[in-house]
């Protein structure tokens, strides 16, 4: 299936039994469901980056089983960590996509990962944990995969994920940020979200969860297009103290 853009400013793409149900919601993909809000800038900063990148709309996947995948495997470590973990997953246990792209891997069905052993995930360095956050999501896979009702507002759906074992703020976060387009989801206990928000705002190159929280209560409803602005600008707080080297747990 082909999707020509009127306005010429790009060329989608579809293949497979979803087809049909993704040209339908490609749209949102690109934001254009979003409608960008009139934020009242309480800091320098903020208004500032209003100006530059006011007009972002946030996306939307639709697809929480999908972005909870990848936040699981975060929880704890580092994003290169992580991510060298769901490519060890992907590899060995999705399926070859639908359509002419030959090297394009799907992530595992919620059926094929509820039923990896936990040995598996230890050989790919991932805990125990984490590892049963991982199947549990794979067995709920009826409560993840399916229409969610976008007349909703997206924070709720955000924090229905948090209802599922093993999953926090921080991690219904990350992917409600991603599958719903949640324009308030907070990486509440990110190991470093608080400090970039103290310097963005403060020029504090240290802060907390608390005062994060503080900081941003003037854009509630809005957090998560505030920290969307300061990370598009490139702003991180300054970095202190040596990095921790990744120490594989499969040799343990």
């Amino acid at each position: 299936m082909h999707v020509h853009d009127p306005l010429g400013k790009r060329h989608t793409e579809f293949y497979g039994p979803g087809a049909t149900w993704l040209s339908s919601t490609v749209d949102d993909l690109f934001g254009n469901h979003d409608e960008p809000p009139s934020i009242a800038p309480a800091h320098d900063v903020v208004h500032l980056l209003h100006k530059q990148f006011g007009a972002l709309r946030l996306g939307r996947s639709h697809t929480p089983y999908h972005e909870i995948l990848p936040a699981i495997l975060g929880q704890r470590v580092t994003t290169q960590e992580a991510a060298q973990q769901w490519s060890r997953i992907v590899r060995n246990h999705g399926e070859k996509a639908p359509g002419p792209h030959t090297t394009l891997l799907l992530p595992p069905s919620p059926e094929v990962l509820a039923k990896i052993p936990y040995t598996t995930f230890h050989t790919y360095g991932i805990d125990r944990r984490r590892a049963d956050t991982l199947r549990h999501a794979g067995r709920l896979g009826h409560f993840l995969v399916r229409d969610w009702d976008r007349t909703i507002d997206a924070s709720q759906h955000t924090a229905a994920l948090v209802h599922l074992p093993g999953i926090g703020p921080w991690t219904a976060a990350v992917a409600g940020a991603l599958a719903f387009g949640d324009p308030d989801a907070l990486a509440i206990g990110d190991f470093h979200l608080k400090n970039t928000i103290a310097w963005a705002l403060h020029k504090k190159p240290r802060g907390t969860d608390d005062e994060m929280l503080a900081s941003l209560s003037p854009y509630a409803g809005q957090r998560q297009r505030i920290v969307r602005w300061i990370q598009m600008a490139g702003i991180s707080a300054p970095a202190r103290g040596p990095r921790r080297p990744i120490v594989s747990i499969t040799h343990l």
